[in-house]
Formats: C-alpha cells, sequence, structure tokens
C-alpha cells in the first residue's frame, strides 16, 4: 500500500512539474515568441521588410542575409530613438512597437509571413540628421510636426546609439528617448498654459496691467524675475517672460483651475504615439498654498513636462485649439483629431507667441519664417538650466509646429533657439 501511494505521489508532483514548466514556456512563448521567429526569419528566405522614412530611405531592414540599417553612420545615429533596433534594447523604436506590422508574427502558428513586408515613416532622415547635428553631442531633444496633418517629421533624442555597431559602448542614457520618455522642468515655456487659462479663467485679460520691480512677494516669499520691468501689459507679460507677473496671474487663476487646465491640455497624462506610450507629466494637484502655485504658473515648483506633451499643446495653439494627434506610421493620415482649446484662447496665445518674437527674440534670427514661440530656461536649483524652445509656423505651406529641448544646455533662446531655426528653414526649403 505503501509503495502505491509513493508511486501515486511520485507521479503527481511529475505532473504539477511539467504543468509548471509548459506554464513558464508558454508565459516565455507570450513575451519572447516574435523574438525567437526574427531569429528565424533571418534564415528564412522568404521573409524580409524594411523600415523607410517619409521619402524613401531606409531606416533598417531584415532578409535571408541578416539585419541591415542604413549605409550612413550619422542617420542611424539621428534615427535611432525612431528606428529602435532589432533587439529591443529601446522600447519606442519602430522596430519594436512596429514589428507585428513588419513581421507579421502569429502566437497561434508561432511563424512569420512568408513575404516582404514594408513599412514607410513619416519622418524625414535629412531632418533628423540637421537636428542631430544641432544637439551637437549634448543631451537633448528635437520634435517637428506639421500640424494640420499630424505627421512628425524629425523626433531625435540625444545621446543615441549606432544600432550596427555591436561594438560600441554607449553613453549614459543613450537608451532614453528623451522626446517621449522623459519629463523635465519647463520653466518659462509653461507660461503659455498660465496664459491660456487665465485668458478663460481671468476676466479682462487684456486689460489687465502688472507690476514688476525684480520681485513678487507673496505671503513672505519672493518670487525673483529675471529683470525689472515695471508695469506692463499682459502681452508684454509674456514677451518679457516676466516671472512676476505670471506669479501673479497664476494666484489669480487658482489652483483648481491651473490643475483643471493642466489636465485638459494634457500635462498630467501619458499619451500613444501610434501605441507607442509616452511619459506622464506632473503638477502639483494637492493643495499647496499662493507661494507655491506661484512657482508653479511660472514653470517651477514640481512641475515636470514632457516633450511629445509639449509639441502637442504647441500644435493646438497653431491649428486654432484643434489637435491633430501626431503620428509616425505615413498611412495614418486622417486628420482626426480633438478640440483640445478654445478656438479664441488659441487665436489669443498665438499672437503672443508672434509678438514674443517681433518684441524681443529678433526676426532677424529667423529670416524669412513668420514664427511664434516661447523660450524657457528652466532653473534646476544646482546653478544649471535647461534650454526650450517651442512654437509653430503660422504659414499656410509649411504648417510646422516644434519642440526643442537641451538638457542643462543654458539660455532657451541662445541655444536652443538656432537648432529651431537651422531645422525649420530646411523644412521649409523642401
Amino acid at each position: 500500500m505503501n509503495k502505491i501511494s509513493n508511486r501515486a505521489v511520485s507521479v503527481l508532483l511529475i505532473a504539477l512539474l511539467i504543468i509548471a514548466g509548459l506554464a513558464v514556456y508558454i508565459l516565455r512563448y507570450i513575451d519572447h515568441g516574435r523574438d525567437w521567429a526574427a531569429a528565424f526569419s533571418t534564415a528564412n528566405s522568404l521573409s524580409s521588410g524594411s523600415l523607410t522614412d517619409r521619402d524613401g530611405r531606409l531606416l533598417a531592414s531584415y532578409d535571408s542575409a541578416g539585419v541591415h540599417y542604413s549605409d550612413d553612420p550619422e542617420t542611424r545615429l539621428a534615427c535611432y530613438h525612431i528606428t529602435g533596433d532589432f533587439w529591443n534594447r529601446t522600447g519606442t523604436g519602430a522596430l519594436s512597437a512596429f514589428w507585428n506590422s513588419l513581421q507579421g508574427f502569429s502566437l497561434l502558428t508561432g511563424s512569420t509571413r512568408s513575404r516582404a513586408a514594408d513599412l514607410s515613416l513619416t519622418v524625414d532622415s535629412e531632418l533628423c540628421r540637421l537636428a542631430y547635428r544641432g544637439l551637437n553631442g549634448r543631451k537633448g531633444a528635437v520634435l517637428l510636426s506639421n500640424y494640420k496633418t499630424g505627421e512628425i517629421l524629425v523626433l531625435v533624442s540625444t545621446p543615441a546609439v549606432d544600432p550596427a555597431d555591436a561594438d560600441a559602448v554607449p553613453q549614459e542614457g543613450a537608451y532614453i528617448n528623451r522626446c517621449l520618455s522623459a519629463t523635465f522642468t519647463p520653466g518659462s515655456v509653461f507660461k503659455l498654459l498660465t496664459a491660456a487659462a487665465a485668458i478663460e479663467s481671468v476676466p479682462n485679460m487684456d486689460s489687465r496691467s502688472f507690476d514688476c520691480e525684480g520681485k513678487f512677494t507673496i505671503a513672505g516669499v519672493d518670487i525673483k524675475c529675471t529683470g525689472t520691468h515695471y508695469t506692463q501689459s499682459f502681452e508684454d507679460a509674456l514677451a518679457n517672460s516676466c516671472n512676476s507677473a505670471f506669479a501673479q496671474i497664476a494666484v489669480k487663476v487658482g489652483q483648481t483651475s491651473m490643475v483643471e487646465h493642466a489636465r485638459n491640455y494634457g500635462f498630467l497624462d501619458g499619451h500613444s504615439l501610434d501605441g507607442i506610450p509616452t511619459a506622464a507629466g506632473q503638477y502639483p494637484t494637492a493643495f499647496v498654498g499662493d507661494p507655491e502655485l506661484a512657482w508653479s504658473g511660472i514653470g517651477q515648483s514640481t512641475d515636470l513636462v514632457n516633450p511629445y506633451q509639449m509639441l502637442r499643446f504647441v500644435s493646438a495653439i497653431a491649428n486654432n485649439g484643434f489637435l491633430v494627434e501626431p503620428h509616425l506610421l505615413e498611412t495614418k493620415v486622417d486628420g482626426s483629431g480633438t478640440q483640445l482649446m478654445n478656438a479664441a484662447t488659441a487665436q489669443r496665445v498665438g499672437r503672443m507667441m508672434s509678438y514674443n518674437v517681433v518684441s524681443h527674440y529678433g526676426r532677424e534670427s529667423f529670416p524669412a519664417l513668420n514664427i511664434a514661440a516661447k523660450t524657457g530656461t528652466a532653473e534646476l536649483g544646482d546653478g544649471t538650466t535647461h534650454a526650450w524652445f517651442v512654437g509653430f509656423l503660422a504659414d499656410e505651406s509649411h504648417p510646422y509646429a516644434f519642440v526643442v529641448l537641451l538638457e542643462r544646455g543654458g539660455g532657451g533662446l541662445v541655444n536652443a533657439g538656432p537648432i529651431a531655426n537651422t531645422v525649420l528653414q530646411a523644412a521649409v526649403r523642401e
């Protein structure tokens, strides 16, 4: 009897081990099946695929001979965070996000399609190269899109990795896509949100004036300004990027309304770029009191913004408040979107951004471009600053929105502005 019992226990244990092993295999198959199939694809002469930019330039491909990338090293680096690599080292790359579209992997059969698959993206690799050169080895991000169609032409994050160089030692943070997966203190570019919230929340904003004696004191806390602007209009306050004025404006708007607008404009949530998840932003939602609210209204406090969120926001401003969701897949050009902002509010903020350039930044810095913009120099508390330059072209023939960020890059206009100008000039010429 004992012998039979022992045998039964042994059989049961073996059965449990088999079931456990099968469960592990199924889970690993679900997670890694397409990677196993990818290894088979390179040996299957009938399986091949390519990833190209909007003009048909090769970004990556695979066939029976193996995997391939652009022949140009600079293109591979500039477009790394767009293409990714075949081994999923950066999760936001097209080769990871859209692999099923290329490979046609089936969980049911465990195989890939046996015909060639080609996928075209909206990006312009030549413009990406210009953006990459402009960043010049510095950590940063450059985004450029068509705000009428949503097509993303430039998505460059640095540092980058050459996927074709197996021996390369990547720089720290090279696998992070700063355009989509990271957040940064916004500094004065956040004043665009505060301005829009004020237009919709505070009566007679355009008839109000704001005093600046180099600081604004509230509840014993000094909000320091970068200059002394004396009495100024709402429009001049944005052009001056006056901390004193926008601290006052944020308090007038109130925290409840500021939080509501930050949420409505998409700054608190992560988004999806053709299924690629983006980072969520941050703004103080719990009660903080007027001094901290004042800091938050000028883009400091605990504010954090993802560059892609800012691209969506300035795109909506440029397009009378209507946001055509940005996209990377060239087949997805349908013009669908949402009314992110009241049209009158968007038009007013857009005019203020144009005035910024005319009155302070200088049209001569952006020759032949009808540009509307806002700079940001975000203080980080250690003596360094993020440099931002965001905006759009008020040009029906060239409806481009842009975001340039230099991580710890100094002043926004001086350092980020020229990168935007270089990329925009090239985009307009094409």
